[in-house]
């Protein structure tokens, strides 16, 4: 982890004042409108906030669907998060780190966000189809020591054709899956993986019934 990088986090108590929650929470735009509202998203050293509970690191975690499939995959020796290695995920993301597109100090943080986030992701994976991005849900576990200091945005990229291959080498065993397929390996599954493979097809419902 270097000493320098920055992370973008909120305070937990931003999220307290809306409700605080355990594993889903689909009500989006009540939280969104609360985190990204003017001076309350910022950014500090990654190495503090990963010792503060006091904070909550926004983390965009991307699931990525075509044909009633999910893209999962398995984290390798080489995780920036040494913590998920060997464990099962199906979402693609991580920290959001400050940018020409995401300043230090910004009074709207919501479309630098999303170009952050595929940026991100562009960083771990090649996207080699069209998609639609669909925030569908927030992510919270403060049962262990990662999901403390973090808070989940869950993405819900439809694609047009499962053309997705890996970047980063901590990635292995990349695969499309059925939701009953996953629940085989659900076992396998790094934490917000499990919780979010729990509710796939609530948030395939909610995606249908929102267009």
């Amino acid at each position: 982890m270097a000493q320098d990088e920055q992370v973008l986090v909120v305070e937990r108590k931003v999220v307290e004042e809306v409700g605080m929650f355990h594993g889903l929470q689909f009500d989006v735009e009540r939280y969104l409108d609360k985190l990204f509202a003017k001076d309350v998203p910022r950014f500090m050293p990654r190495p503090q906030a990963e010792k503060d509970p006091a904070y909550k690191q926004l983390i965009p975690y991307v699931i990525m669907t075509h044909d009633g499939k999910y893209l999962n995959y398995v984290r390798g020796r080489r995780a920036g998060e040494t913590r998920l290695v060997g464990l099962r995920s199906i979402g693609i993301g991580g920290h959001i780190n400050p940018g020409d597109d995401m300043p230090l100090f910004s009074s709207d943080f919501r479309d630098a966000y999303r170009t952050a986030v595929e940026r991100e992701v562009a960083e771990e994976v090649s996207v080699e189809a069209g998609h639609t991005d669909h925030v569908v849900a927030l992510l919270n576990d403060d049962r262990n020591e990662v999901g403390q200091v973090h808070l989940g945005i869950v993405h819900l990229w439809v694609l047009d054709a499962p053309t997705v291959t890996k970047r980063e080498q901590m990635i292995t065993q990349m695969s499309f899956m059925t939701p009953a397929e996953l629940h085989e390996v659900r076992e396998s599954m790094e934490t917000w993986s499990s919780l979010c493979a729990d509710s796939l097809e609530e948030m395939a419902r909610r995606l249908r019934s929102s267009q």
